[in-house]
């Protein structure tokens, strides 16, 4: 399953991106993290659909105390390539 995901809420500046990442990597899921210009963040992820749905599960009430997830927009995008491994894009 490939999955977009944008993120908005209190999710830069707070560690959002590497806890995302620490999730990642513990739930299997490939992909990547990445913030964006309008102050959101974007999840481009790969996986079992068991995985996706733990994942968004998770990413709902990150563990981090300082980020704050108001709204996730998802949808299945195709287009997405396989990763190899989750990664943080700067």
């Amino acid at each position: 399953m490939k999955m977009h995901f944008n993120v908005t809420g209190r999710v830069q500046g707070v560690g959002f991106r590497y806890t995302t990442y620490q999730l990642a990597v513990e739930i299997g899921v490939t992909g990547t993290v990445k913030n964006e210009a309008d102050g959101s963040v974007t999840i481009e992820a790969v996986g079992t659909s068991e995985q996706i749905e733990q994942f968004l599960t998770r990413l709902k009430n990150p563990q981090n105390p300082f980020a704050k997830v108001k709204h996730i927009e998802q949808y299945e995008d195709p287009t997405i390539k396989d990763f190899d491994k989750f990664s943080v894009v700067y």
